[in-house]
């Protein structure tokens, strides 16, 4: 595996090995993203594949005239966090816990007005949301670590704890900021300062929203449990970041790619595979971003016509290394269906050996909680 950034032009490049395949409409897509006006470079992270219009798992910078809200997307501020929990790994029983989870308790309306307080959240249509995952690849997952390869003494990882990831984001709050950009100003950049101000201040609010929606998902979990959890880490990897690179201000927009500058973060593999607690490494040869996470290898229209004579839905609520699976909705447990994504030691090793991250621990997941709306 070589440790090569390929560049595909003079503003495009790939974080990418042979052994990393890239679907070539995903690269198609991010050559295209390059040629907006007042681009200056473009990285496609290993986890690259299409979006709708533009790639997700790609970081884009741009000249301070050119504000793109496309390139973060509809889900502002979607994340991860990472929580630490009480339980002690050789007491874990299996279907005990995957019933405490199967039906998330309400949160309490005190507990719940409180952190709204807390966070300056508004009172919004779309804080009915708050604490649901939704759903595409979002989800929260019950996590036992594997295997530890560096001790990071703030962390303080142990393969006798149980852990909890939460990948979410700004659910209907983000969509609804995106749509009235977009009916005001369709596709073209926000030029204006009035313009990207008003942008940004939204975007923050989205970026706050999403992290208190990864907040409310573990303490509804917390309280399934019955234990203590605390948070380790929480990292976006859908937003928009002023920077000033080579001596010239701009924009750094990441969809589906994680800052390397916010220390350790944590990159998810799919339900059926392990995922990667790092180190980053800052790296402005890719925009100083990672991937995400695995990224999906099939597009979802295709995964129940390949999968439907393999397996049934009971199946795929099991996964191969031994984890349960809690969702309810079949259309959506196809969608996410572990070999719909690409093999996340591929997109690790890929970014290990170009020397953008250090391997902290990995991890394996236990049960995975996919009930968009619960």
């Amino acid at each position: 595996m070589g440790n090569s950034l390929r560049i595909l032009d003079d503003k495009t490049a790939l974080v990418a090995s042979a052994e990393c395949w890239i679907e070539g409409r995903a690269v198609q897509q991010l050559q295209t993203t390059a040629k907006l006006e007042g681009m200056r470079q473009v990285v496609g992270m290993p986890d690259l594949h299409p979006g709708r219009g533009y790639p997700v798992g790609a970081v884009c910078w741009s000249v301070e005239q050119s504000l793109y809200p496309a390139l973060v997307g509809n889900d502002i501020g979607c994340g991860v966090a990472f929580f630490c929990t009480d339980v002690l790994g050789h007491r874990l029983k299996l279907t005990k816990l995957e019933k405490q989870l199967s039906q998330l308790p309400s949160l309490v309306d005190d507990e719940y007005y409180s952190f709204l307080q807390q966070s300056g959240i508004p009172d919004l249509p779309e804080n009915r949301s708050l604490g649901t995952v939704g759903g595409g690849n979002h989800f929260a997952e019950l996590q036992q670590v594997v295997e530890i390869y560096e001790h990071v003494e703030s962390l303080a990882i142990a393969k006798d704890r149980l852990y909890c990831l939460v990948h979410s984001g700004s659910r209907g709050l983000g969509q609804k900021i995106l749509a009235n950009h977009v009916r005001e100003f369709g596709h073209k950049p926000l030029s204006s300062q009035q313009a990207q101000q008003a942008y940004i201040k939204q975007h923050n609010q989205a970026l706050t929203w999403a992290k208190l929606n990864r907040a409310l998902i573990a303490l509804r979990i917390q309280k399934a449990m019955r234990c203590q959890m605390h948070c380790l880490l929480d990292v976006a990897h859908n937003l928009v970041s002023a920077v000033c690179l080579n001596g010239e201000s701009g924009w750094l927009h990441r969809k589906g790619a994680v800052p390397a500058d916010q220390g350790p973060v944590v990159i998810p593999g799919s339900r059926g595979d392990y995922s990667y607690l790092v180190q980053p490494r800052e790296d402005w040869r890719s925009l100083n971003s990672l991937a995400h996470g695995a990224g999906r290898k099939w597009q979802r229209s295709e995964c129940y016509g390949r999968l439907k004579k393999r397996y049934t839905v009971s199946a795929l609520q099991q996964t191969k290394i031994g984890g349960r699976v809690i969702c309810d909705d079949r259309e959506l447990l196809f969608e996410e269906a572990p070999e719909a994504y690409k093999d996340i030691n591929h997109v690790i090793e890929t970014m290990e050996h170009f020397g953008l991250l250090t391997k902290i621990a990995k991890l394996k997941p236990v049960i995975t909680y996919k009930k968009p709306y619960d």
